[in-house]
């Protein structure tokens, strides 16, 4: 028996507030959610990744972990587009700096945190 193709489609995060973190990435993002609900918000990324925010107080199962643990990766096309990103980043409320532009190994990127406390990395690998 052959495994089944998986394909990523999907990522969540739980968070205190499905509406707050919305308006957030709303303007993080410049994207509209595609759903907005008291205890579920989904924005549908131009890759077609779908990106949905739910209730910590209202999944289940219940989530077991504070936020942090993961990061979510947003690759742009060189080094220029990733400091323009870190300066429009820095307009957006509620965005925490947790890393400012740097290069690394696997390029130049840096990170910020959400409301609830994720890990949002903007990156480029190099040219």
């Amino acid at each position: 028996m052959t495994a089944p193709a998986f394909k990523s489609s999907y990522a969540l995060l739980m968070v205190d507030s499905p509406l707050r973190s919305a308006a957030f990435y709303r303007e993080l993002l410049g994207l509209e959610p595609i759903e907005a609900q008291a205890t579920f918000a989904l924005f549908a990324l131009e890759t077609g990744l779908m990106f949905g925010l739910w209730s910590k107080h209202t999944a289940e199962p219940a989530p077991g972990a504070p936020a942090g643990g993961v990061e979510i990766g947003f690759k742009v096309a060189n080094a220029a587009a990733v400091d323009a990103a870190y300066g429009k980043w820095l307009e957006t409320r509620d965005v925490r700096v947790a890393q400012t532009p740097v290069n690394l190994d696997f390029g130049r990127t840096f990170v910020m945190l959400d409301p609830d406390g994720h890990r949002l990395r903007v990156f480029s690998t190099p040219e």
